[in-house]
């Protein structure tokens, strides 16, 4: 091979790790969020049925999920106790 072939190959390659390091992050970022949001909305759903022998239940939308998905635990006990306060 001629270095005039090699040389745009390199380029090139190193153009497409750059481009990965930039995109790879982010995506871990949705990833990560689609994943708590999961795990948010099972916890809500948990509350829900332990909460149905005392009256008590929280909304299970959008909002309350990612509002879990973004704070974890302490999410699901703020909506607790903003549930109580506003009941």
């Amino acid at each position: 091979m001629e270095l005039n072939t090699v040389i745009p190959y390199l380029v090139g390659v190193i153009i497409l790790f750059f481009l990965g390091k930039v995109f790879v992050l982010p995506i871990k970022s949705i990833l990560k969020l689609i994943g708590n949001s999961i795990l948010g909305a099972i916890l809500i759903y948990i509350i829900n049925i332990i909460g149905s022998a005392f009256n008590f239940h929280i909304g299970l939308n959008f909002i309350t999920i990612l509002f879990v998905a973004l704070l974890g635990v302490p999410g699901a006990v703020v909506l607790a106790l903003i549930r109580i306060l506003i009941a």
